[in-house]
């Protein structure tokens, strides 16, 4: 059941998403050559807490998951989609990595994603994820009240196509509020005018995921997920509100 969120809720869900916001500039600015994802994941931890906040990830075990998370962001490089342990690999020019994280504020979750090219790279892997990106900022502006879920994921899915891209199918955006994981399922595809019409007081975790290879995942050992084919990916999130007044980035 989608559970509308009060103006009052939505104003707390944009307090948690202000601290991570915050911590994300300075985490993606570090994001560089040489830098252990080990190091980005302390670093998100310290800027989080400071803040009187939690890391939303730290301990959190998702549906199927063997055992709880046990670090404060995923950081997924290259083939790996999402979920990706931040280990003592270091990032080397060319690496397409993939931040993710969220904060618990006062009771109220938000999350966030973005991807950074490490150093130099070609014209392919800038594409991909200038098309992810896009994609985020084109299923923000769809939704309005009135419209559906099935129109997020058609722009998403169309913009992925006329890029030359897929959309990952198997991972999903979510709602989101006094818990991580919330409904409704927010696919990256979909038609247009099909499924959950989009209300006010509706919280929402958009987030493309584009392959620049095959559509479909595998689990690694380690649970995180990658392209089947080891391709590389892309993945951009943001948390918003709809209101009346247009759609509302919560994580900015």
């Amino acid at each position: 059941m989608v559970t509308l969120k009060t103006p009052e809720e939505i104003k707390k869900i944009s307090a948690s998403g202000k601290i991570l916001a915050k911590a994300f500039k300075k985490v993606a600015k570090e994001a560089k050559e040489g830098y252990a994802l080990n190091y980005l994941d302390k670093l998100a931890y310290q800027l989080i807490v400071k803040e009187g906040a939690r890391p939303a990830f730290l301990g959190y075990r998702p549906n199927g998951a063997a055992h709880p998370y046990q670090a404060s962001i995923c950081a997924s490089v290259n083939n790996v989609i999402v979920h990706g342990y931040p280990s003592n690999y270091k990032l080397k020019s060319g690496d397409v990595l993939k931040l993710d994280f969220g904060v618990l504020y006062n009771g109220f979750y938000s999350d966030a994603a973005l991807t950074v090219i490490v150093g130099k790279s070609n014209v392919e892997t800038k594409k991909l994820v200038r098309a992810t990106k896009l994609a985020l900022e084109r299923a923000i502006k769809i939704a309005q009240v009135g419209n559906t879920l099935g129109d997020i994921g058609w722009i998403i899915e169309q913009t992925a196509k006329k890029a030359g891209f897929k959309p990952v199918r198997d991972l999903t955006g979510h709602g989101i509020g006094s818990k991580l994981h919330e409904e409704p399922t927010v696919y990256n595809y979909g038609e247009r005018k099909q499924g959950m019409k989009l209300r006010s007081g509706m919280v929402l975790a958009i987030e493309p995921i584009f392959s620049a290879g095959s559509d479909q995942t595998i689990q690694e050992e380690d649970e995180s997920w990658a392209t089947a084919d080891g391709s590389l990916s892309a993945h951009f999130e943001h948390t918003i509100a709809i209101t009346d007044k247009g759609p509302k980035i919560l994580t900015k």
